[in-house]
């Protein structure tokens, strides 16, 4: 009598994974409840455990779940304006990624973000014109050059890494908006980028059973993290928030910079 086939895992076992995927996940979550930029972390932290692009593909399904109740949350307070520009610009990231995403250094894309996102930190806290964290409700129409510009890299930085957001922010931090409307149309903007990954993640075959039930079992960590980013972004006062931001967006770029340099010395 033949021994019975062993049934294929179709999760991650790796208890390091899980080890570092759990505080990962719980960033996404605050991310997506307001706290943008937090979840930058998220795949660099999955990749000191498996590639870049692997990790993102098993992130993408769980950012996706997560926008759908941060859409509806932040519904009503969101500028269409600005979601328009970024995304006619990310479309033109987004396809460019994926037509390099086989041969392009994710080392080098890494490295350059970062280094521009510090020098924009700095520039906001010793320059001349300085964000102020204080909100104004008519912070002007927004500059469709610079949109288009930086919702392209954008779109392609978050391709390739996962780390969209500090040059989308390069371009929206500047304006000042009121808090909630900063939220909303963050919220907007990557919900809709995230939508417009999964056809160059699908055709690049970087989907596959056992990264999706991997996602499907962090799923409700995920959802409760979403609550707890919800809960605390109405909490925090306006010149805390943008403190904070600028704080996270330094070290997150701190962290791609060292990592790049790292992986490009290799």
């Amino acid at each position: 009598m033949t021994a019975e086939k062993t049934r294929p895992v179709t999760v991650i076992t790796n208890p390091l994974f899980y080890a570092l995927a759990v505080p990962a996940v719980i960033a996404l979550g605050l991310s997506k409840g307001g706290f943008a930029g937090m979840g930058q972390m998220a795949t660099p932290m999955l990749a000191l455990v498996m590639p870049p692009l692997e990790a993102a593909a098993i992130m993408l399904p769980i950012m996706i779940l997560q926008d759908a109740s941060a859409v509806w949350v932040y519904r009503r307070e969101w500028n269409r304006q600005i979601f328009v520009i970024v995304i006619g610009g990310a479309v033109v990231g987004i396809g460019v990624a994926w037509a390099v995403a086989s041969s392009i250094s994710e080392a080098a894309v890494r490295l350059f973000v970062g280094v521009i996102t510090i020098a924009f930190c700095l520039y906001n806290w010793i320059g001349p014109k300085r964000v102020t964290g204080e909100p104004d409700a008519d912070f002007g129409r927004p500059g469709v050059p610079g949109g288009l510009f930086w919702g392209a890299l954008s779109g392609f930085t978050s391709t390739i890494c996962q780390a969209g957001g500090p040059p989308y922010q390069m371009y929206v931090l500047r304006m000042n908006m009121p808090k909630m409307l900063f939220v909303g149309t963050n919220t907007m903007v990557f919900a809709a980028m995230n939508w417009l990954k999964v056809i160059p993640y699908f055709a690049l075959g970087q989907f596959s059973t056992k990264g999706l039930g991997t996602s499907l079992v962090l799923v409700p960590l995920a959802l409760a993290s979403n609550q707890l980013g919800f809960w605390l972004v109405r909490r925090v006062s306006t010149e805390t928030f943008y403190r904070v931001m600028l704080i996270v967006l330094f070290a997150i770029s701190v962290e791609l910079v060292r990592e790049g340099i790292l992986e490009l010395g290799h």
